[in-house]
């Protein structure tokens, strides 16, 4: 017996040296320090010398000339994922940095890393963590003190902006950054079940420190969104109760009303969570509050990633089946929302720990400001729109074909792990073709784009001849939701909103009106079916029949001498 005490005794006295061996920068410096971008990598280094448990890989470069790391922490030394399969093991990925000015995780995810390696923290054998480090390596060597001036801590911190001066966090499915590229090689190698994205909020005061966006149950759908929303969150909050930590959802401070409530955060794939529900995956986005003190919001974020842990391991078979039967089904699934509305009908209720509002003469203007008094704490229940319903629907082709000049794009579907296969030789086929009607393009650039909105399109069973090397895209594969939804030009943020086949909005040839007026003659009385149909728009509007050029540009537009690629969306459905 005495053996075994003293066994137990040097273990656990190996670990405490190794824990303190293993100090990391925000450690050192009581709370007030995050790690730089080099203290961090070199750190996971250092810890990953001292245990086999932990690889580390690089993928890609991104914007800043680095490639990302992923930092994997398997307790049972396997890094193959196809052996976590076969081992059922629930993987979760947890992004740090995506704002490099929000570092509450990048310090957190050491920590935790360190001691999962060291046992300090009991690792579960069915689950696999792994760490990107920093996702925005650009920002996080834009250091600075002030860019953050909401945020209690640290003393020096990241910028939001990449390399690029890009939000990375609104590239998940545009892709313009290497950095976006080289985390759905990531993505697509670990096929996590969970994703976790660490952040920090702006907004109201409150009392929580913690707070959590999930990705949208009413959007996530099927096996999986029934789970997240009946069991695995619920199983999360009161995880993080029991550690004296308690959450509400993400306070959407553009919608919240503790009196009248507030409606959940609506996530596009353009965010992390969003894109993870393209594939079947469950997003979290926790948002600790920027004005509690730095050293505070660390904990809090290293607990939530420990309850989820935790929570994962404890539903590890449910969270491995339902992403399953979520892929299977979606293989049958022929109908597809393209975009959501709020359902007011439905509601969660929530505790909300709040501080009063109320308004005094601002010391800086004079007039009057809102402030949150802190000697009133509240708790109250309140209403928590977290229902989505969908608001236009689409059919998916039984296949898309892409013509191979649109290559961006190609790229952005091969990166996504989307099979597709080249046609092998020209061949003519009957395809379902969408022309573009009418849209929006953004007047100020966002995001180094000018979003495409309220698009309106036709559609008509066309003839087109397509060229050896062009692309078919079978849609029953595991990224169908990702094809339709990139694909499809009214999506939210389909591959036409973000610009990418912005080519087809110009007109490359036209006619002298002297010259089209003789050829338009010779064409309309040839074509006395079109003369039928100019004469009946003449009838019915006063302003068409009073101008000759809008009468010629329509023979033009219902002529073989108008370019067919114009306003043509040059991805075709194929519809059997």
């Amino acid at each position: 017996m005495k053996k075994v005490i003293a066994i137990a005794y040097i273990v656990f006295s190996s670990i405490q040296i190794f824990a303190q061996q293993l100090q990391t920068p925000f450690e050192k410096s009581a709370g007030t320090q995050t790690a730089t971008y080099f203290e961090a990598i070199n750190y996971y280094k250092k810890v990953s010398k001292k245990t086999s448990a932990i690889s580390i890989k690089t993928f890609g470069e991104t914007d800043a000339g680095y490639p990302l790391h992923l930092v994997t922490f398997s307790p049972d030394k396997t890094f193959d994922p196809a052996l976590w399969k076969q081992k059922k093991k629930v993987v979760i990925l947890i992004i740090n940095g995506i704002h490099a000015g929000e570092p509450d995780g990048i310090d957190a995810s050491m920590m935790l890393a360190r001691d999962l390696a060291t046992g300090k923290i009991k690792a579960p054998e069915n689950v696999v963590i792994a760490f990107i480090p920093i996702l925005n390596i650009g920002g996080a060597l834009n250091r600075n003190s002030f860019s953050r001036v909401n945020q209690e801590g640290p003393e020096r911190y990241g910028f939001r902006g990449n390399a690029q001066n890009l939000n990375i966090n609104r590239d998940f499915t545009k892709s313009d950054t290497k950095n976006a590229q080289a985390f759905a090689a990531i993505f697509h190698y670990m096929e996590p079940h969970i994703l976790m994205d660490n952040h920090v909020s702006d907004g109201a005061d409150y009392q929580h420190t913690m707070t959590l966006l999930s990705s949208q149950h009413s959007k996530l759908g099927g096996p999986v969104g029934a789970f997240l929303h009946n069991t695995f969150e619920p199983a999360l909050y009161k995880s993080m109760e029991a550690k004296n930590w308690p959450m509400c959802p993400y306070v959407n401070f553009e919608t919240a009303n503790p009196d009248k409530g507030w409606v959940a955060f609506y996530d596009p794939p353009r965010y992390s969570s969003g894109y993870a529900a393209l594939f079947n995956t469950i997003g979290f986005v926790p948002e600790t509050h920027m004005l509690k003190p730095f050293k505070q919001r660390v904990a809090a974020t290293y607990r939530l990633m420990q309850s989820l842990i935790e929570e994962s391991s404890k539903h590890a078979a449910t969270v491995i089946k339902t992403k399953k039967e979520a892929t299977q089904q979606l293989l049958g699934q022929t109908s597809f929302p393209l975009s959501w509305k709020v359902d007011s009908s439905r509601n969660d209720i929530i505790q909300f720990k709040g501080y009063a509002a109320a308004y005094k003469p601002s010391d800086v203007t004079g007039k009057q400001r809102l402030y949150y008094d802190r000697t009133k704490p509240f708790e109250k229940e309140v209403k928590y729109f977290n229902f989505y319903q969908p608001n236009f629907m689409v059919t998916a082709p039984s296949a898309y074909i892409i013509p191979q000049g649109w290559h961006k794009v190609i790229h952005l579907l091969q990166l996504n792990k989307v099979e597709m296969k080249r046609l092998a030789k020209d061949t003519v086929i009957n395809v379902e073709t969408y022309r573009i009607q009418d849209y929006k393009s953004y007047p100020r650039p966002y995001e180094s784009h000018h979003k495409n909105t309220d698009i309106v399109t036709s559609k008509k069973i066309e003839r087109i001849q397509f060229l050896k090397g062009d692309w078919l895209i079978d849609c029953n594969q595991p990224a169908k939701r990702y094809l339709v939804e990139m694909l499809e030009p009214m999506g939210d943020d389909s591959f036409f909103a973000w610009n990418y086949f912005d080519a087809i909005l110009q007109q490359h040839e036209g006619y002298s009106e002297y010259r089209w007026e003789d050829v338009a003659a010779r064409y309309v009385a040839e074509h006395p079916e079109l003369q039928k149909q100019l004469e009946e728009k003449k009838k019915v509007d006063e302003k068409f029949a009073a101008s000759a050029s809008a009468q010629l540009n329509f023979i033009y537009k219902n002529s073989p001498y108008y370019e067919p690629q114009h306003l043509r969306y040059p991805v075709y459905r194929l519809v059997r």
